[in-house]
């Protein structure tokens, strides 16, 4: 134990045993430190919390990249179809980081029942499609049963069910257009087998799920004939790059999108969330560094008969400025103690809990999300302590200028 942490570590201690000027600005500082900290975590976990679980639902119903017909134009609906014959069907290994590729087709329509109607989109999946992504937000009854013969099975979101008095084993009949004009449209009986609940607005008003069989026989389409297919990628970050190998991939006649693309308008106003998160990092930051400078100037200024002393005794400048530092270290550390203690107490509650909620309208989600992850936590404690440490240098300048004598007989 060298001298300089010794010293530091005495008048530490002398703090507790009685009063001083200091006293108050110390706990300001540590207070500082401790808010900063809860502010920085709950901010950075529950922007990237909401960005992932966005990222998530959009691609539960669209999969990472869109491969459809170029005579589509980008329509929600399928109406031109494409073969299920594709060198990339039913893996993709011309593309490495692809995990899964599935074949849908969708259909615009008009549920009727007894009291209410409302337009969907009806999306005809089949035995190839993934649904552990919609399966997480399956809130009563089962999926739909796609591997055996062609059924009235359905999947419908809860908005829907409310808007139209639906419950599981209810069936309802959905009129569909034919592409033909002056023609009568189709009609379909189905059940409701399971209610979703995604909270995604946009998706919960407009899909419901059942099996593609339906929407090629009502197009007059081959078993072969599909409208689309959905591509996930492992590394939803690379999804640009995979977007243009894909691209790459597919013959002329095909016409790829990702996500990112197709719904630019909620990536931009997700893009946001960085720049909040920022600010908010820089400002807690700035305002605990300024804490801790006002109490280490305190510190040395209350300090000026014992800083004499040490210069006297042989002390150099650096050794003296240690002494303020390490204490300095020390209040920085109890600051942040209790910043992790509270801020990741506030983060499991939210996760278990969800106590906090939200307007799935404004932000596509019930609640607030988490995204826990201890990496970040001790970058953002080091961070705290590297910054807060280096800007202290400064004020502790400030003891180079006191002189041995005029220190001993300040009073």
């Amino acid at each position: 134990m060298n001298l300089e942490y010794f010293i530091a570590k005495r008048l530490i201690a002398s703090k507790g045993r009685k009063s001083s000027i200091s006293a108050p600005i110390i706990k300001i500082a540590i207070a500082a430190i401790a808010i900063g900290m809860i502010m920085m975590i709950v901010s950075v976990a529950t922007g990237i919390g909401l960005q992932e679980k966005i990222r998530e639902k959009i691609a539960a119903f669209n999969g990472h990249i869109i491969i459809s017909n170029f005579d589509d134009n980008q329509s929600e609906v399928s109406v031109v179809p494409i073969s299920l014959r594709q060198d990339f069907y039913p893996e993709f290994t011309s593309v490495a980081g692809i995990n899964h590729v599935q074949a849908v087709a969708t259909k615009a329509g008009i549920i009727r029942t007894a009291t209410a109607f409302e337009g969907i989109i009806f999306k005809g999946v089949g035995k190839d499609y993934e649904w552990q992504y919609l399966k997480e937000y399956t809130v009563a009854g089962r999926l739909p049963n796609l591997k055996a013969k062609l059924n009235e099975e359905i999947l419908i979101s809860q908005f829907l069910a409310k808007r139209l008095n639906l419950k599981i084993g209810d069936r309802f009949v959905t009129y569909f257009m034919k592409q033909e004009a002056n023609k009568l449209p189709n009609k379909r009986v189905f059940e409701v087998v399971g209610i979703y609940n995604s909270g995604f607005q946009e998706f919960d008003a407009t899909y419901i799920v059942g099996d593609i069989r339906h929407v090629q026989k009502i197009n007059r389409w081959q078993n072969d004939q599909i409208g689309a297919f959905e591509v996930y990628i492992d590394d939803f970050d690379s999804i640009q790059t995979k977007g243009e190998e894909v691209y790459a991939q597919t013959n002329s006649a095909l016409n790829t999108q990702t996500i990112v693309e197709k719904y630019a308008y909620i990536f931009e106003w997700m893009q946001l969330f960085d720049f909040n998160i920022l600010v908010i990092l820089i400002v807690m930051i700035v305002v605990a560094t300024i804490n801790m400078v006002v109490a280490l100037l305190v510190l040395i200024l209350e300090r000026t008969q014992m800083i004499g002393i040490l210069k006297a005794l042989g002390a150099n400048n650096w050794s003296v400025r240690k002494v303020f530092l390490y204490n300095a270290f020390y209040l920085i550390m109890r600051g942040l103690f209790w910043g992790n203690f509270i801020g990741i107490g506030l983060l499991l509650t939210q996760k278990y809990f969800g106590i906090i909620q939200l307007n799935p309208e404004n932000y596509y989600v019930n609640q607030a999300p988490v995204y826990f992850n201890l990496g970040y936590i001790l970058l953002l404690n080091l961070g705290t302590v590297l910054i807060c440490l280096l800007v202290l240098l400064i004020p502790s300048y400030i003891i180079t200028k006191i002189t041995p004598v005029k220190a001993i007989q300040f009073d």
